[in-house]
């Protein structure tokens, strides 16, 4: 990790309104430090800071991703209700999931159209739409 990276981490957390600490930046710097967005999950992560020579814990990992969402720096993306990815992009764009690599990545937002949504129930109001196309291998015809 070079002093850029760190520098960006703490920024990142500063403008989030988060302190940080030696665990956020380490995780932060390899999330964001080199300035591109990722998607990862807990355990890509923790296998990151373990190779970068961090001492974290999986569960410092967790909760500091949660801490991360809750700040609005990050964007998780469930599939199949157990499987969370985490975003450094939290702006509103739509993912692929690549069963057979079980990743995600970015699709492109300008080719999406989504022309209506349902009425909420009564009381309530939509808070956001995720989508999340899956993708698998063509099977191959004989």
């Amino acid at each position: 990790m070079t002093p850029t990276h760190e520098e960006n981490a703490n920024k990142w957390l500063m403008e989030a309104g988060l302190r940080p600490t030696r665990q956020r930046v380490t995780l932060a710097a390899l999330l964001i430090g080199d300035g591109q967005h990722r998607h990862v999950t807990a355990e890509s992560l923790f296998d990151a800071a373990k190779d970068d020579g961090a001492a974290v814990s999986l569960a410092t990992v967790y909760n500091t991703l949660r801490a991360f969402c809750d700040a609005g720096v990050l964007q998780e993306i469930t599939v199949d209700g157990s499987k969370s990815y985490f975003d450094t992009n939290v702006h509103d764009h739509p993912h692929y999931y690549w069963e057979g690599e079980g990743r995600v990545s970015d699709a492109p937002s300008e080719e999406l159209v989504i022309q209506s949504l349902p009425e909420p129930p009564e009381g309530m109001e939509i808070a956001s739409v995720d989508v999340v196309i899956r993708l698998r291998h063509k099977a191959e015809r004989g």
